[in-house]
C-alpha cells in the first residue's frame, strides 16, 4: 500500500513537472512571438522611412557619401527582416520599395508641386535626424554626423527655395502675376533666414530680388533710410 502510495506521488510530481515544463515553453514562445512582432513593426516603420528618405535624397541631387551611409544602414534593416521573416509580405514589399528607390535619379523640378515639395521637407528632417541616430548607434562618427546634418538642412533650403522659385515662374507665364510674386517672397525669405554663409545665399538673393522688382518695381525711397539699408543688407 505504501509503496502505491508513493508510486502516485512520483507521477503526480511527473506529470506536474511536465505541465510546468510545457507552460514555460509555451509562455516563452509566446513572449519570443510578441519580442519577433514588436521588432517586425519597428523594422518596417524604420526601413520603409528610410527607402522614402533615399528616393527623395536622390532625386534632389544628395551628396553620394550621405546617400551611401543611409543605404548601408537601410540594408541592415532590410537583412535583419530577411532572417526573421524570410518568407513575408513585409520582406517582399520592402524590398520592392528599396528597388524602386535605388533607380531615383536626380530630376529637374521633381519637387514642382505642393505635395512634392512638403514630401521631400517630411524626408530630408527624417534623414536629419537619422544621421544622428545612427551615429549614437555607433554607425558614423558624432563629427561626421553633424556635418552630414549640415549639408542636408543646405539641401533642404535649395530645394524648398528652387521650387518657389519654379513655381513662381509658372505662375507668371500664366499670367497670375501676384501668386508668382507671393512665390519670391516667400523663397526670398527663407533664405534670409538660414543658417547658411552669406556667400552662399548672395547670387541666390539678387536673382529673387530681380525676379521680384520685375512684378514689384522698387518705390523710390529717401537715401539711407531704414529700408534701404535693410535691402542693402539682404
Amino acid at each position: 500500500m505504501l509503496q502505491d502510495n508513493m508510486l502516485y506521488v512520483i507521477l503526480l510530481a511527473v506529470v506536474g513537472l511536465i505541465a510546468l515544463t510545457a507552460n514555460y515553453v509555451l509562455a516563452t514562445r509566446e513572449q519570443q512571438d510578441k519580442a519577433k512582432s514588436e521588432r517586425l513593426n519597428y523594422l518596417s516603420g524604420q526601413a520603409e522611412h528610410i527607402v522614402q528618405a533615399l528616393t527623395v535624397l536622390r532625386e534632389a541631387g544628395c551628396k553620394p557619401e550621405i546617400i551611401a551611409k543611409i543605404d548601408e544602414h537601410a540594408m541592415s534593416l532590410i537583412e535583419e527582416i530577411s532572417i526573421l521573416a524570410p518568407d513575408s509580405e513585409l520582406y517582399a514589399d520592402i524590398t520592392q520599395l528599396k528597388n524602386t528607390a535605388d533607380s531615383a535619379t536626380a530630376a529637374i523640378n521633381a519637387f514642382a508641386s505642393d505635395r512634392a515639395l512638403k514630401r521631400a521637407q517630411i524626408y530630408i528632417n527624417f534623414a536629419e535626424k537619422l544621421v544622428l541616430q545612427m551615429a549614437r548607434g555607433g554607425k558614423l562618427t558624432v563629427t561626421l554626423a553633424r556635418n552630414y546634418q549640415q549639408e542636408l538642412y543646405n539641401l533642404k533650403v535649395s530645394v524648398v527655395v528652387e521650387a518657389h522659385i519654379y513655381q513662381g515662374k509658372r505662375y507668371q507665364e500664366q499670367g497670375e502675376m501676384m501668386t508668382g510674386l507671393s512665390h519670391f517672397k516667400h523663397a526670398k525669405a527663407l533664405l534670409v533666414g538660414a543658417t547658411l554663409p552669406a556667400y552662399k545665399k548672395k547670387e541666390r538673393l539678387a536673382e529673387l530680388q530681380q525676379l521680384i522688382e520685375n512684378v514689384e518695381p522698387k518705390r523710390t525711397r529717401y537715401e539711407g533710410s531704414l529700408a534701404d539699408s535693410l535691402d542693402k543688407y539682404l
